[in-house]
């Protein structure tokens, strides 16, 4: 991974950055509570037979005994979607595998694509679990294909399917919990979503590795982390190569999306140190986002990102993303920063106090990279773009439609597009 530049303590806006984002400590799993190893309590290590209830008792089993650390041995289990409850933890050692067939999951209430409503849960779910971890060198596997090639059967069939169509489960799920963390885990091949984090705060991301394929068989709205109203969370030292975007900043949707309390901003998010494969994006604020402040993605590597930033502006939503920071973050990319209209699927309502959605104080800097198009910028009587930053910036760009008038004061400071310094 990237040694990373000193930790910066201010955010975007200037405010302090609390020293609990300089703490990427790994959680001592010896330190959790009593272990208890699945095989020890009646679950057989047969990677054919679906064994949801056989590990719900154990995690049940924990919690009545106040809590401690559920631990997949060497070997592959197969399950449905699993419960933790408090003081619960979950260890991988060997592989936990989704079952292929959506009956084996629970229907909940349950938050998905910005909205709240009953949808299945994932296979790892977690609600009100504060201090909850996964930890462990092992593999939490979703087990995707035959839910990847049904949506791509329906979609065929139906070129309006969406995903909630498709009946797909994600991965992990993490709901309004405090002071969480996920490290050292592989996370792959989820039917859906990879992970998702909802109305939660102080939650890390520690040296993970999320995958799902972006070729063959493609995994439709594999989203490595979606960060869903949420406020403190750091992405650190991850790998990220998914059929979608690596990380996203959700929090609702729709004309009333500010008036919703199951909605919410998303704040104090840092992404260091990362690598991303394939993805469509390393950090994209949308498309299900009502505001988003105080964002830092820096001193990472895309080896092969359709985009950088992406800043998907619903013109059914009132949005209002500000003081984002991209700092440090070279490779290869097709665009660097996009700012477009999204409207997939989108509802407009009639409002007569519509907000207009706006993009202020968004900085781009200390860039060396190939680009196909690095400024991708288009305008709209829907938003308000504003004071945009591009300082010390090198690149290779076969697009070269970089243009100051699309943004309200842009500021420019040794900025270089194909070996012509822009003024």
């Amino acid at each position: 991974m990237l040694a990373g530049n000193a930790m910066a303590d201010k955010w975007p806006d200037g405010s302090q950055m609390d020293k609990w984002f300089s703490d990427t400590t790994h959680v001592d799993v010896a330190k959790l509570g009593k272990q208890y190893v699945i095989t020890d309590y009646g679950v057989a290590n047969d990677s054919n037979v679906v064994q949801t209830e056989a590990i719900q008792k154990v995690i049940d089993l924990a919690a009545s005994n106040g809590g401690g650390v559920i631990v997949i041995p060497q070997g592959t289990f197969l399950s449905g979607s699993l419960f933790f409850k408090p003081n619960t933890h979950l260890h991988v050692n060997g592989v936990l595998k989704g079952s292929d067939r959506i009956a084996d999951f629970s229907i909940v209430n349950t938050r998905i694509e910005g909205e709240t409503c009953r949808y299945f849960a994932a296979l790892v779910n977690a609600d009100g679990v504060d201090g909850f971890t996964i930890t462990g060198h092992g593999t939490i596997n979703g087990n995707g294909y035959n839910y990847w090639r049904e949506f791509w059967i329906r979609r065929e069939w139906n070129r309006q399917c969406t995903n909630k169509d498709a009946q797909r489960p994600r991965l992990t799920y993490i709901s309004n919990c405090k002071n969480v963390t996920v490290q050292d885990v592989r996370l792959i091949n989820s039917p859906f979503w990879t992970n998702h984090v909802y109305k939660s705060s102080h939650v890390r991301y520690l040296n993970c590795y999320i995958f799902a394929p972006t070729t063959g068989v493609k995994a439709p709205s594999s989203d490595a982390i979606d960060i869903d109203a949420c406020t403190d969370l750091i992405v650190n030292g991850c790998y990220m190569n998914v059929n979608d975007d690596a990380v996203v900043l959700k929090g609702g949707k729709g004309t009333f999306a500010d008036k919703d309390s199951t909605n919410g901003p998303c704040e104090r998010i840092l992404i260091q140190n990362c690598r991303y494969g394939t993805v469509h994006g390393c950090l994209t604020l949308g498309s299900e986002s009502v505001n988003d402040r105080n964002i830092i993605l820096r001193n990472c590597i895309a080896d092969n990102a359709n985009r950088v930033l992406w800043l998907k502006m619903r013109p059914d939503t009132p949005q209002h993303y500000e003081y984002v920071t991209v700092d440090n973050v070279s490779g290869n990319v097709g665009s660097y920063i996009v700012v477009r209209p999204w409207s997939q699927f989108f509802n407009p309502q009639k409002r007569d106090d519509m907000p207009l959605s706006e993009c202020n104080n968004i900085t781009i800097r200390n860039v060396k990279a190939n680009c196909h198009n690095f400024f991708d910028i288009g305008t709209s009587d829907k938003y308000h773009l504003l004071s945009f930053s591009f300082v010390n910036v090198n690149v290779t760009d076969e697009a070269n439609e970089f243009s100051k008038s699309l943004i309200d004061n842009t500021f420019v400071k040794n900025v270089v597009i194909n070996g012509k310094k822009i003024k």
